[in-house]
């Protein structure tokens, strides 16, 4: 766990606009500058083009985004792997939301009632495997 805040530490945190275009590479794959902003106007709301690609350059300058220039249209693609960086993401929030304390989250996230029958099953077997150790 040191090890993996080490190699985050120095790596730019993404904004909410730059994790909504990071969302859509990690699902769909490297993609052009017109895919992800129609992909955006699907699935979140109205955001013109020239706004996601200034913000897609950005990225790649900031290394968050890496960018294929071999032809005419540039094809982009995360430069930061998705697990870890929702890791970081989600230790950040654990830590200064509830002082660290993951059970608490978990606490907080299943007596807020939104937790269907499968998901409810899902944690009590992965809370079964975990006491298993």
């Amino acid at each position: 766990m040191k090890q993996e805040k080490k190699e985050n530490q120095g790596k730019p945190e993404p904004t909410r606009s730059e994790l909504e275009i990071l969302q859509v590479l990690w699902q769909y794959g490297p993609s052009t500058v017109r895919f992800v902003n129609d992909k955006l106007n699907e699935q979140k709301r109205t955001v013109q083009y020239t706004s996601t690609l200034k913000l897609m350059q950005i990225m790649a300058e900031k290394k968050i985004l890496k960018r294929d220039e071999t032809n005419m249209k540039h094809i982009y693609m995360p430069a930061v792997e998705e697990q870890k960086t929702k890791g970081l993401l989600l230790d950040r929030f654990v830590e200064s939301m509830y002082n660290g304390s993951a059970g608490s989250l978990v606490l907080q996230l299943l007596g807020n009632g939104k937790t269907s029958k499968k998901e409810l099953e899902a944690i009590k077997k992965l809370l079964d495997s975990l006491d298993k150790k």
